[in-house]
């Protein structure tokens, strides 16, 4: 039961990701999610990589289009001198703002063709969704 659970699961929400990226976003899942990293904080391009499943050249390369996009900047480290950090620019926060927006759209547009019944079932399973989210 747990297995099927779980295959099914995982595949309902990697459809469901990548629809909202198609639908939503102008740039690449990776870039989406470390403009979302770095929402919470500067991290290093090692740090990035890291959280990403990618190499360091690779990432240095994507912060480097994030940093041409004026998305992101390099910042030295108040604490170690010879540590660069990359943070989210005003105009990052922006567009990371604008993609949650879109996001929020897009699903009220598809969750207004679910019944009132269906659209509760999903609101009283978020909290376990968001607790497989953070486990």
């Amino acid at each position: 039961m747990e297995t099927t659970l779980a295959r099914e699961l995982g595949g309902a929400v990697g459809r469901l990701a990548k629809r909202l990226v198609s639908e939503t976003a102008h740039t690449s899942r990776t870039a989406l999610s470390v403009l979302g990293s770095l929402r919470e904080r500067p991290r290093r391009i090692t740090d990035l990589a890291a959280l990403e499943h990618v190499a360091q050249p690779t990432m240095t390369v994507l912060v480097s289009r994030l940093e041409q996009r004026g998305w992101v900047e390099r910042r030295d480290d108040p604490v170690d001198g010879r540590v660069v950090n990359v943070a989210l620019t005003s105009a990052g926060a922006q567009v990371v703002e604008e993609l949650i927006a879109a996001r929020t759209a897009v699903l009220t547009e598809w969750l207004s063709a679910f019944t009132d019944d269906e659209r509760e079932t999903l609101a009283a399973a978020l909290p376990l969704l968001d607790r497989l989210g953070t486990a």
